[in-house]
């Protein structure tokens, strides 16, 4: 039995924990609102609110619910438009209303959703906070000016939230309705996420499978494996960082000591997806995906990264680059899985950058994606790991590129040199995504893209072409 509060009313559900939260809501609960769109992920139609009580406070995060299985909401509270709804329209609603960000009516839930719950957030508001939070919904009518005029005004509303009285701040001034304030103490009597069924089929965020096998998923009690602790969590010990593979791409964003070692990271990720899909996506299901395009998965293949497999409480660990054997081969058995990630924390002489080209900026597969991580002492490099997507049938480590800048100056001949060794160990392919020889192309200019932004004094673009 899986239980959660849906807007106002408690839950109680005997539905297999594989079928989605969309076909809930819509079909078992005749709340309309939330749209059917895409069902990937892309569009946001879908998006509704999930909120966890955590350490007494609620943590609401906007997802798409067409990749949502329902067992994920065990014990939390679904906020869909209807949920929202009040008496009179609230100042999300309404600024909308007043700054006509809406046309033919479709996308508009998903707005007012997504802005919603950017006035639940925690932190203090920023009006580019609230952009970022509609970046999982498109409107295909206004353009977006419109909808951007009405961010800009509620981002104003908020002036005076304060971040510890979140919920009774927000139901003071009318923008979500008094029954908020009991869900914490209502959440406590629902039961626990269960312990972790191994059987079947393991599903962790479901972006990718749901789009994959919706079809064989929605019928199943799956093995979820989302908000299970000993899959999510964060450790640093002896210059290690570990990383549990339930951890989310939001998860990083908000964790301090990854953002320590990563400055970038908030720009790095932006590439990475929407919003809604960060707040659910895994990093283990990212890497046992095994897409040759994998963001996250060349995100960590140039820190050297390790996984932890799992089988059974046994433990094995392999480096990352290792996993790959071909396209869509692991170095696995069935039933092992990716239970942690670790790798070295980057020293004070080491830099990291990371690049993407996608046809879109925030809703795309790469077209080719590249990491970069490098150490460099006396103008010449001591260290060094590359790695790029989207140019092979895996993900790639690119040993003999990395081989070849040991030791090697800051110059640009080398820079040079080194791209006519890369372009000798990648195979791009034609496809959707471009023809083999713009894929080279782009490998190429990404490549000296990582030397330009980590090394401004050393080198510019017209140094390297």
């Amino acid at each position: 039995m899986i239980e959660f509060i849906l807007n106002k009313k408690k839950i109680e559900t005997g539905e297999p924990n594989g079928s989605l939260l969309l076909d809930f809501v819509r079909y078992d609960k005749s709340l309309t609102g939330t749209k059917i769109g895409c069902r990937e992920g892309d569009c946001g139609a879908c998006t509704v609110l999930i909120g966890d009580c955590i350490d007494g406070q609620m943590d609401y995060k906007q997802v798409t619910s067409c990749l949502t299985p329902i067992g994920n909401v065990q014990g939390k509270h679904v906020v869909t438009i209807e949920g929202l709804n009040m008496e009179d329209l609230s100042p999300v609603q309404q600024f909308m209303v007043d700054e006509s960000g809406t046309q033919c009516g479709f996308c508009t839930v998903g707005f007012v959703v997504s802005l919603t719950g950017f006035c639940l957030s925690n932190s203090e508001p920023s009006y580019e906070d609230a952009i970022a939070a509609i970046d999982g919904n498109i409107c295909r009518c206004t353009g977006y000016k419109s909808i951007e005029r009405a961010a800009k005004h509620l981002f104003v509303s908020l002036n005076g939230k304060g971040q510890n009285e979140t919920i009774q701040w927000l139901v003071d001034k009318a923008f979500i309705p008094s029954y908020f304030k009991d869900i914490p103490a209502r959440l406590k009597k629902l039961n626990p996420v269960k312990k972790i069924n191994y059987n079947g089929t393991l599903v962790g965020g479901g972006t990718d499978l749901y789009v994959q096998i919706y079809d064989q998923l929605i019928d199943q009690d799956v093995g979820l494996i989302a908000d299970s602790p000993e899959l999510r969590f964060t450790k640093v010990e002896n210059d290690v960082c570990t990383l549990g593979a339930g951890n989310t791409a939001t998860d990083l964003l908000e964790s301090y000591e990854i953002q320590a070692m990563f400055p970038q990271l908030r720009e790095h990720i932006k590439l990475v997806a929407s919003s809604p899909i960060r707040n659910i996506a895994t990093l283990g299901g990212n890497f046992v995906n095994a897409s040759p395009i994998g963001d996250f998965t060349v995100f960590f293949l140039a820190l050297n990264a390790k996984i932890i497999l799992t089988e059974n409480n046994h433990n094995r660990t392999i480096h990352l680059k290792d996993f790959y054997k071909g396209y869509k081969d692991l170095n696995k058995s069935e039933e092992e899985i990716i239970s942690a990630i670790s790798f070295e924390v980057p020293k004070g002489n080491s830099h990291f950058n990371f690049e993407k080209v996608s046809k879109r900026i925030h809703l795309d597969i790469a077209s080719v994606n590249t990491a970069i991580q490098i150490s460099v002492a006396d103008n010449k490099v001591t260290g060094v790991h590359l790695s790029s997507g989207g140019v092979g049938p895996i993900p790639m480590y690119l040993n003999e590129t990395c081989a070849f800048l040991q030791g090697k100056e800051l110059l640009p001949q080398n820079i040079k040199s080194a791209n006519e060794v890369l372009q000798s160990e990648i195979s791009p392919i034609s496809d959707v995504r471009g023809s083999a020889g713009y894929k080279r192309l782009l490998l190429r200019q990404l490549f000296y893209a990582h030397f330009i932004k980590l090394f401004p004094n050393n080198f510019t673009l017209e140094h390297l072409i």
